[in-house]
């Protein structure tokens, strides 16, 4: 059976290859939260909501010859014993305005059988809020 990590670090190479995508490790009852004060700071009760409120409007601003992907991930960090695995990483993509995006990122995931059932994510909300502010989402 693959630990914490390797579930976590093998999601994020998939994502960052285009093979696969960050959600796919999402646990349905999943509870999501956005610290600070960006235009999507808040707790998200579902994988669900958080798809519909966050996701996919995120994912309709980008082009699809260059969505937003990890590019960079600095460190993935694990703690079997809690069942958390945190990863820092930089992500990218070109706005369908013809913009780029970049972001670092921190999430702090708890994992039950393989999949997230807990998310925090510090992120800089000046550069979320100007991508989200400037670029409308596709339809």
């Amino acid at each position: 059976m693959k630990s914490n990590r390797q579930i976590v670090a093998d999601a994020f190479a998939a994502w960052a290859a285009g093979t696969g995508y960050i959600a796919d490790i999402f646990a349905p009852d999943m509870r999501w939260e956005i610290v600070g004060r960006s235009a999507a700071s808040k707790t998200y009760d579902s994988a669900k909501q958080f798809a519909e409120e966050v996701l996919q409007p995120f994912g309709a601003r980008f082009s699809a010859d260059a969505p937003f992907r990890p590019v960079n991930i600095r460190a993935v960090y694990a703690d079997e014993e809690q069942d958390t695995v945190t990863v820092v990483w930089d992500g990218e993509g070109t706005t369908i305005a013809g913009t780029r995006y970049r972001n670092t990122y921190a999430w702090f995931m708890t994992l039950e059988d393989g999949k997230v059932v807990d998310g925090t994510a510090f992120y800089d909300s000046i550069a979320f809020n100007e991508l989200w502010q400037t670029v409308s989402p596709a339809p």
